[in-house]
């Protein structure tokens, strides 16, 4: 009984600080959290994972979006880099006809694309405009690894998650099941030392062993709700 009650303090500190996060999330000031019930359920089981969930609810992940936007803005950048090699020039005049620079662009002595890159900028702005162009292939490429790196991550995380899930279900079943006997087990010592066949030691080691399990049967328990927190965050939001 005494381990039990020195636990209870840690336990309190737990809770009052996780609720100072969840406050602290929510934008409030630290505090309790309002809860629906007065007590705990212990009849509460997690929620039964689904068979068959589609791995496009891994696109809602933020890492992955993130990545993704990464890949979209690298193609981007790339054409910017070589839309640099194209004259900047007006297409159309005043009154809807075209420019003069769009209407000497092809006459002339300098015609023909003799402005790539454009005929006014020094000799040595090519190999910049090159370059650049060899810089955003460089880093559209790296977006893509990231990108790839980015969905292994996510699907090593969500098999992990399973896999917690899953073994940690099983623990629970088998711990609960040591749970009865060891209460029946209680029972029988208590009975068998009120019937004074049996000793007062033999029945407290017997509670001793129930409490024990009980514990650790919480602490299962506890473990199997984190277990499904964590493939939540896994999948970006749950299985709905």
């Amino acid at each position: 009984m005494d381990t039990a009650a020195e636990t209870i303090p840690a336990l309190q500190q737990q809770i009052e600080q996780t609720e100072n996060q969840i406050s602290l999330l929510l934008g409030k000031n630290p505090g309790d959290v309002m809860r629906h019930q007065g007590s705990f359920n212990e009849d509460l089981f997690p929620p039964e994972v689904p068979a068959g969930l589609p791995s496009a609810l891994l696109e809602r992940r933020p890492d992955i979006r993130g990545a993704e936007q990464n890949l979209v803005a690298a193609n981007a950048q790339i054409g910017i880099a070589r839309a640099a090699y194209f004259p900047q020039l007006s297409l159309s005049g005043l009154i809807g006809g075209q420019s003069t620079q769009l209407s000497s662009l092809f006459s002339g002595p300098h015609s023909a694309w003799s402005f790539v890159p454009q005929v006014t900028q020094p000799i040595f702005t090519a190999g910049r405009l090159r370059s650049n162009v060899r810089l955003a292939e460089a880093q559209k490429e790296s977006a893509v690894i990231e990108y790839q790196k980015t969905i292994q991550t996510a699907f090593t995380e969500v098999s992990n998650a399973l896999i917690a899930h899953q073994r940690v279900r099983e623990s629970r079943v088998q711990q609960q099941a040591l749970v009865t006997a060891l209460e029946d087990r209680k029972r029988l010592a208590y009975a068998r030392y009120t019937g004074g066949v049996d000793t007062q030691l033999n029945a407290l080691d017997a509670d001793r062993d129930l409490l024990q399990a009980q514990l650790d049967l919480r602490q299962i328990r506890l473990n199997e709700l984190l277990s499904v927190v964590q493939l939540y965050k896994a999948l970006g939001g749950g299985w709905q």
